[in-house]
């Protein structure tokens, strides 16, 4: 798909109104139900389950595709195994033409989407039915599926009596039942008179040499039983070692995929079925590899093996339920059809839709078989950069913010040239081409005076020689007794834009008898380079902040920004260690195991004794964000809400707390037709609390939230956690 193609794709996935709602109601009734149908079990118990049985089976692809060959054949099945779609295409109509085959009914399949087999059979003169509701909508519409577990999600019942109208020659209504009942009339018919029938599988077992298929509509048994031939098309990845390991992926995939607790049929197929003769039938497994062997030998991405197909990934994020499935142009959708579309198609194939990544890792978060999509798709753009370099202007402008001479000298001049349209700490309109990024929300002004110069100022005069290195602790004392240095992590957006934070979260660590140093060498944490895929830049950062942290000697380095905790904690290890840097990488870890969020650290305070809040009287209720990094990355929720009451605010929760603001970083410049309607979501979450304030600790999330507010005209204020708490200082017990 050309560049063109892509955004052609996207701007009419964004225009279409029916498109938005129907993915948007699937989206917030799967959360409901998918919450219903894992009560009474542990969420985190059943991935580990899953995530034994298919990463065990991945390590030994090849010996279990010999086992299961051994045990089809000996069951009466005939055995395929093959790599290349061209080979397999060829197969199947080598056995179409040998056995007469005019008729092929098939149920849902996304290995023989990743085929095209349907074209490569109805180009020999094959009839070709979907039988799968949905999948035969799909057919009919001359689309392709638009979601791997629901292919007609997509369209309306409107849209589809439409096409069943067509079909039929006959004007239908846009009855649910009416429609399902056409349905089941054209299709028993094609069941009856199939010379073959075509299938996938859930699940293969080596052990038994069995396929298991779950499906809703039982159109899959009557594809296996009816006609004289079952063809089923398996990728490798399917294949697990024993019968009891299917049991997990029972467990998990309805739940994940639909919210239910068990599919409507479940079924085994040992064999092939028996004739009407009592004779048996033909069965044909191929076994498809495409890449997969290859793939589960790479360290990085043997993971997404793993992936049982269940499309929960897809169901919660926040950008395909704004543009669907077809604009990521592949057989597979979302974050998972990205990866899957790099190896199966080649790596350029997801050079733009990788793009549409926000990051915010809901995916992570549900899928049943911890596959870190996120991760992933960061590592497809390092191997896009690897090979093809980095565009001009990226590259530009990475250079400028890892520069931290010229970065700050720019900062520092900018903030001079941003005068005529900055007002109350906001700029609310640019001129000419820069309109675009005051479209949707205000953008804060650079500060004239930067942290690092208020904290210089503040703390030492201009006579005063520096203060000499100091050995770090190995740990706090463990009496908790005052005394410990704390060296603090601005991040390029407190540093710059909002000094504040940063003076708040000293204020209130100082007054807990902390002592904070600011280490000047500090600069950008890495991860607008290594999320753009520029890993040799963020390694340079993670090197330079490696060297101005261990110079500080702190016991603890802190960060009012989690995303920058994330990546001092372990994402600059990571980085350093790909570029093959692995003393720099052992140094970085040991760094980060010093690094702390800003409200966890305080939360610690509190509860020793070490910093007392002072409730205020009547404070106004405050709503809190939970941002992605804050919340999935570094797993912290309860911390800022904790700190929040003990400071005298009620909590008002919110709908979606934990839902993307759209902010993702440098996203918001790539994508701003995306971003915008999931910030303007989130405002309508914050605004139904009722809550004078919303609180955050993230300093990206408070530029996206702070500016929507403001372009809107809402007085709802946007603040984060740091600076209510500082508010509210007390002295701690004992005495200051």
């Amino acid at each position: 798909m050309s560049p063109s193609d892509f955004r052609r794709r996207l701007d009419a996935a964004l225009a279409d109104g029916q498109l938005g709602d129907a993915l948007g109601r699937f989206a917030d009734a799967y959360l409901a139900s998918r919450a219903r149908a894992y009560e009474g079990l542990e969420f985190e118990a059943v991935r580990d389950r899953v995530v034994a049985v298919k990463s065990r089976a991945a390590a030994k692809l090849d010996a279990l595709a010999d086992r299961f060959e051994e045990e089809a054949t000996r069951a009466g099945a005939k055995v395929l195994r093959a790599s290349d779609p061209d080979a397999i295409r060829e197969h199947v109509l080598r056995l179409c033409r040998e056995r007469g085959v005019s008729r092929v009914v098939k149920s849902k399949s996304m290995a023989t989407e990743e085929l095209h087999l349907n074209a490569a059979l109805s180009a020999a003169g094959v009839r070709v039915r979907e039988t799968d509701l949905g999948e035969w909508i799909v057919q009919l519409a001359g689309q392709r599926p638009s979601h791997m577990v629901m292919p007609a999600i997509h369209m309306s019942k409107e849209q589809v009596a439409e096409v069943f109208s067509k079909e039929v020659d006959e004007r239908l209504a846009a009855d649910i039942p009416s429609l399902v009942a056409v349905a089941r009339r054209e299709l028993r018919e094609e069941f009856l008179r199939a010379d073959m029938g075509i299938t996938g599988a859930n699940v293969a077992v080596a052990e038994t040499g069995s396929l298991v298929l779950l499906t809703n509509e039982g159109n899959a048994r009557l594809v296996t039983t009816l006609p004289r031939i079952h063809l089923a098309v398996v990728g490798v990845e399917k294949l697990v070692e024993r019968l009891s390991d299917v049991e997990p992926i029972v467990r998990a995939l309805p739940r994940s995929a639909t919210g239910q607790l068990l599919t409507s049929y479940l079924s085994m197929i040992t064999g092939p079925a028996p004739g009407p003769d009592g004779a048996p039938k033909e069965l044909h497994v191929v076994l498809m590899d495409h890449r997969r062997t290859e793939m589960a030998r790479d360290p990085r991405f043997a993971q997404a093996l793993r992936c049982i197909r269940c499309a929960s990934c897809v169901n919660v994020c926040p950008v395909y339920r704004l543009v669907g499935g077809h604009v990521f142009g592949g057989v597979y959708t979302g974050g998972i059809g990205t990866i899957l579309a790099a190896w199966f198609d080649g790596l350029r194939a997801s050079s733009d839709i990788q793009a549409l990544c926000v990051g915010c890792r809901r995916c992570t978060e549900v899928c049943p078989a911890r596959i870190d999509i996120p991760e992933l798709v960061v590592e497809l753009r390092r191997r896009i950069v690897r090979e093809d370099g980095q565009p001009l202007a990226q590259r530009a402008a990475l250079g400028l913010v890892s520069n931290r001479r010229a970065f700050h000298a720019a900062l520092r001049a900018a903030s001079v040239a941003q005068r005529p349209f900055a007002k109350g700490g906001l700029i609310r309109h640019l001129p000419l081409f820069l309109g675009g990024l005051t479209e949707h929300r205000a953008l804060p002004a650079i500060a004239t005076v930067p942290l690092r110069d208020r904290l210089a100022a503040r703390r030492r005069p201009p006579e005063a020689p520096p203060e000499p290195p100091r050995a770090p602790a190995e740990a706090p004392a463990p009496d908790g007794r005052r005394g410990e240095r704390v060296a603090l992590f601005s991040g390029c957006l407190v540093d710059f834009a909002y000094p504040e934070i940063g003076e708040a979260v000293v204020k209130v660590l100082e007054r807990a008898g902390l002592e904070v140093v600011f280490p000047e060498g500090q600069t950008c944490c890495g991860v607008p380079a290594r999320q753009a895929g520029a890993t040799g830049v963020a390694a340079r950062n993670a090197k330079d902040n490696v060297v101005a942290f261990e110079d500080a000697g702190a016991d603890h380095v802190v960060s009012a920004c989690p995303t920058c905790t994330a990546a001092l904690r372990r994402e600059m290890a990571e980085t350093l260690r790909a570029e093959g840097e692995p003393e720099w990488a052992a140094r970085a870890e040991s760094l980060g195991r010093r690094v702390r969020d800003f409200s966890t650290l305080v939360r610690q305070l509190v509860d020793e004794g070490r910093l007392a809040l002072e409730p205020g009287a009547d404070l106004p209720a405050v709503t809190y964000h939970d941002s992605c990094h804050m919340k999935r990355t570094l797993g912290v929720r309860d911390a800022p809400r904790e700190l929040l009451r003990a400071a005298g605010h009620a909590v008002a929760e919110m709908a979606e707390s934990d839902a993307c603001c759209g902010m993702g970083g440098s996203y918001t410049l790539k994508f701003p037709e995306i971003s915008r309607p999931i910030l303007a979501r989130k405002l309508e979450r914050i605004r139904e609390t009722g809550a004078a304030t919303v609180a955050m600790d993230c300093p990206g999330c408070l530029l996206q939230i702070r500016g929507g507010l403001a372009r809107a005209g809402d007085p709802v204020a946007a603040r984060h956690t740091a600076e209510l708490v500082a508010a509210r200082l007390g002295d701690p017990a004992g005495g200051a």
